[in-house]
């Protein structure tokens, strides 16, 4: 079905961190004590608006601070990236310097940008420095063990760090890679039905089309296509059951149309039903630390009782399970879709 423009609520507010849910990041090696917070990067003497290359403004702003702030920074901070690629608590390599941090002052999270450069090969990465939320922690853990994505980050009192997620953005994909004729369409249709279902089963919302990437593989024949989420704000917080569905935003609507076209239902159907039984066999391979992440889950308040009242409701008429009625959090909605995934899948 063609996206329809669904309308995300309110700017959300942030959600604390619970004492359950900080035992569970320690007990699974996500947290860690940082050499800089959130907060410290909020002191930031001047900024000025970051341009892409054709002059456009990106939204984000390139912030400096004074000398003394600045080699602080530094240091704290190449030594969250090592921690972050090698797990190298306390290292810092001398050839790895911050070249430039941006602030975005847009969205719930309000995050700065950190790009770390090889002064050796002036090879550069990323990582974001954001305030911890619970809802963006849930997404991030459900994204790591549920999708095919392995994701980095680390927790400290009210700081979150994260790796960065490679690909190009969705939109600009959209725009200006979609229409080129070495693009294998199908295979670009095959992958927005499997991005899909996942965001659906595990209730990961707002996936407009600058909330992912697209990973490109060259394969030996052809081209691999891998959608990514970026944005993991929006993990079961909503109250309606379409904004969980990527296929329902506009932003989206090429790629539902190249599936209208290229697909057909009985072909949709298989693809959906290939991304569960892989989900099922993820949550199988990870048992124990699923049951450890949705017990935490389901006594955490993440989102406002009208809204839990609202998404179970249409789940209810979606699967024809009333037993969905019962679910007293977003916590147990979730752990009631990815048992029916787990249900679906043993049978």
């Amino acid at each position: 079905m063609e996206g329809t423009g669904n309308v995300i609520s309110k700017k959300k507010d942030l959600i604390p961190v619970s004492v359950g849910l900080r035992k569970y990041l320690r007990s699974y090696n996500r947290a860690k004590k940082l050499p800089t917070t959130y907060q410290h990067l909020l002191d930031y003497d001047f900024a000025a608006p970051l341009l892409d290359k054709t002059g456009k403004d990106t939204l984000w702003e390139t912030v400096t601070y004074t000398e003394e702030k600045s080699k602080q920074l530094d240091l704290a901070l190449t030594s969250i990236y090592m921690m972050l690629k090698t797990e190298g608590e306390g290292t810092r390599l001398k050839h790895l310097t911050v070249n430039r941090i941006d602030y975005c002052t847009f969205g719930n999270s309000n995050p700065f940008r950190v790009r770390i450069i090889n002064t050796l090969n002036d090879n550069y990465d990323y990582f974001y420095v954001k305030q911890a939320d619970a809802s963006r922690i849930y997404g991030l853990e459900l994204e790591h063990i549920l999708s095919p994505n392995r994701i980095n980050y680390y927790v400290d009192r009210d700081t979150l760090i994260e790796e960065h997620i490679a690909g190009i953005p969705g939109d600009q994909f959209i725009n200006s890679y979609l229409g080129q004729k070495q693009m294998n369409k199908v295979r670009i249709a095959k992958e927005f039905v499997k991005f899909n279902e996942r965001c659906f089963v595990r209730l990961l919302g707002d996936m407009r089309s600058y909330n992912y990437v697209v990973d490109i593989t060259p394969d030996f024949d052809d081209i691999q296509y891998r959608i990514k989420a970026i944005d993991f704000d929006q993990q079961s917080y909503e109250g309606r059951k379409n904004l969980y569905r990527p296929q329902f935003f506009i932003e989206n609507n090429k790629l539902v149309q190249l599936g209208m076209k290229l697909l057909t239902s009985e072909t949709v159907e298989q693809y959906q039903n290939e991304e569960r039984s892989l989900i099922a066999r993820r949550m199988k391979v990870a048992r124990h630390q699923m049951k450890d992440l949705i017990d935490v889950m389901v006594l955490d308040e993440t989102s406002p009782t009208e809204k839990t009242n609202e998404l179970k409701a249409q789940l209810a008429k979606h699967y024809g399970e009333k037993s969905f009625l019962k679910c007293k959090t977003m916590g147990e909605v979730v752990k009631k879709s990815l048992r029916l995934v787990l249900r679906g899948y043993l049978k």
